[in-house]
């Protein structure tokens, strides 16, 4: 049994088939109207082996000159992001445990040779807000450690449905994907892995007195 750093919670199975039938439906619809594109990374240029793009009021997004950063519109349309689906709020509601509504989706699409490097999440300004991740298609080796890039790592496989939530003593921890395994679900027609990342971009508002 694999034990996870303090504030990871991974929830196996938490999505049913017909939610993530109905999930993958809706990033169709995303996709049809933010067109799935490369990433590069900054100063090198180097093209990410994966295709992304987000919805929300921000995207994530990163190239050669302007690095990483949330924007709201498509780096290659200019055009806003479509809204987050309702299924993947609702989701957000019942297992975030934090009063505000994320502002970003990563969408994230895993052909079978693809990775990510490790990594930590904090091109955001609230980390008390956790990360809700959400894995659909083909399996994965999902690797995380600390809060340092030579602290220790655990890797867990991870299936279609699965949940994982980065909080507490693990927001900041870095974490990536070793590999993919192909043609482990059926779920995506042609084979791959969707990852979905639900984000809180902005410090939460204050109230007046």
């Amino acid at each position: 049994m694999v034990i996870l750093p303090r504030g990871v919670r991974h929830m196996p199975g938490h999505l049913p088939p017909e939610l993530q039938r109905e999930l993958v439906e809706a990033i169709r619809g995303v996709v049809r109207r933010a067109p799935l594109y490369v990433p590069t990374m900054p100063k090198t240029g180097k093209e990410m082996s994966v295709r992304m793009t987000n919805c929300g009021t921000l995207g994530w997004v990163t190239d050669k000159d302007g690095g990483y950063r949330y924007q709201p519109v498509h780096p290659m349309t200019n055009e806003p992001w479509p809204p987050i689906p309702a299924l993947l709020l609702s989701l957000w509601r019942e297992v975030a445990a934090y009063p505000h509504l994320p502002e970003a989706c990563l969408v994230n699409f895993y052909e079978a040779d693809a990775r990510m490097g490790q990594h930590q999440d904090r091109d955001e300004a609230d980390f008390s807000a956790p990360v809700v991740s959400v894995s659909l298609g083909d399996d994965c080796l999902f690797r995380i450690g600390g809060t340092r890039r030579r602290d220790p790592s655990v890797s867990v496989r991870l299936t279609s449905g699965d949940v994982v939530v980065l909080g507490g003593e693990s927001r900041l921890a870095f974490h990536g994907v070793d590999r993919i395994y192909p043609s482990t679900s059926a779920l995506l027609k042609q084979g791959g892995r969707i990852n979905l990342t639900l984000r809180r971009v902005s410090a939460p508002p204050i109230l007046a007195l």
